[in-house]
């Protein structure tokens, strides 16, 4: 068995999907079910035998012990997280409960169990750390991706707090050989975001002929990975991966957020055609505090020692992407609810 945290989250759940189509070995789901947690995103696999959901925090210590010493899971996946930057501008103090306490207790715990083990038990367990690329800071236009020796520079709440969980597991693993795995992935894209993320809010914003907000210029370039290709590099670190490395995860595709939203409005259109383009729509509004420029990254030593490369291109797997949202309707509907609608009111209505 695996143990997925925040596996009803969008990049938990695709990777739950994937995992159950792919390998054999169960896995148990334990997740707070915050806002952006939704179970109907994992209901094709809720009736399958292999599958378990835990409603809990990552923070109940004695919550996680005990699925510990209950389930003996070979592998820990860790994906909780708090990870929208702009959330993280209005209220950071979540970030560093969720993502640098939670995942404080989450090794303590595990650490503390693997000490109960056999050796044997142990020599089989990963810890696989899910981050991202936006703890290695804005990049210059010119500069080359960021590579997994990088240093850190983290601009905002959110990715400080990524940046600290990091190097606590980085820690974990060469004070007490904790058998962990880091991978720093970059702008995921797909089915089940939730629609506070840049790709499905567009979508959601061109579908009902409203205005499409784009922060600043539009020219900050994000590189963007297909859900699909990341779930895919996780099982190949988690499978071959080397205790105590970081591997990044990139989908070799640097878009500027102008060109993301415009490609979006060109695939809305030919799906679902209205009376006037909606790139009329857009609207650029006041940048948030502290917008990075650039991320990019490099995903060579990935390719290199384990073979992996991402197989979706950009075009295509938005199309998909939009695709799952026009063929999924009632999920639409029951994610964005009063408590949605006040966040972009929050967030929007002064910009």
């Amino acid at each position: 068995m695996i143990l997925v945290t925040g596996g009803a989250g969008f990049i938990g759940s695709n990777f739950i999907l994937d995992w159950l189509a792919n390998e054999t070995a169960p896995v148990l789901n334990l997740d707070k079910l915050t806002y952006a947690g939704n179970p109907g995103n994992l209901t094709a696999v809720e009736k399958d035998a292999r599958y378990r959901f835990v409603h809990g925090d990552i923070n109940d210590r004695a919550l996680v012990e005990q699925l510990l010493r209950e389930h003996h899971p070979s592998a820990i996946v860790h994906f909780a997280a708090e990870s929208h930057v702009d959330r993280s501008i209005h209220g950071p103090g979540e970030f560093v409960q969720t993502n640098v306490v939670g995942t404080f207790n989450l090794l303590e715990a595990t650490r503390a169990w693997l000490g109960t083990v056999s050796a044997e038990e142990k020599s089989r367990f990963r810890f696989l750390h899910v981050s991202t690329d936006e703890v290695y800071g804005s990049l210059s236009a010119d500069s080359p991706p960021a590579t997994e020796i990088f240093p850190y520079v983290p601009s905002s709440p959110y990715s400080a707090s990524k940046a600290a969980s990091d190097h606590l597991v980085r820690a974990y693993c060469c004070t007490y050989q904790f058998p962990s795995l880091i991978t720093n992935c970059s702008n995921n894209y797909g089915p089940r975001q939730f629609p506070e993320k840049l790709i499905p809010l567009i979508t959601l914003n061109a579908l009902n002929m409203k205005a499409l907000p784009i922060y600043g210029d539009g020219l900050n370039i994000r590189d963007w990975l297909y859900v699909g290709d990341h779930c895919s590099a996780l099982r190949a670190v988690l499978a071959r991966g080397r205790i105590g490395e970081t591997y990044n995860v990139g989908g070799n595709s640097e878009k500027t957020n102008l060109e993301v939203v415009k490609t979006l409005c060109n695939i809305v259109d030919e799906l679902r055609p209205a009376a006037s383009p909606r790139a009329s729509l857009l609207n650029f509004v006041k940048d948030r505090p502290g917008h990075d420029r650039r991320y990019a990254l490099d995903a060579g030593k990935l390719a290199r020692e384990l073979g992996w490369e991402p197989q979706e291109k950009f075009e295509s797997g938005l199309r998909k992407t939009v695709s799952w949202y026009l063929d999924n309707p009632q999920w639409v509907e029951e994610v964005v609810s009063g408590g949605y609608r006040n966040w972009l009111d929050t967030n929007y209505a002064a910009r």
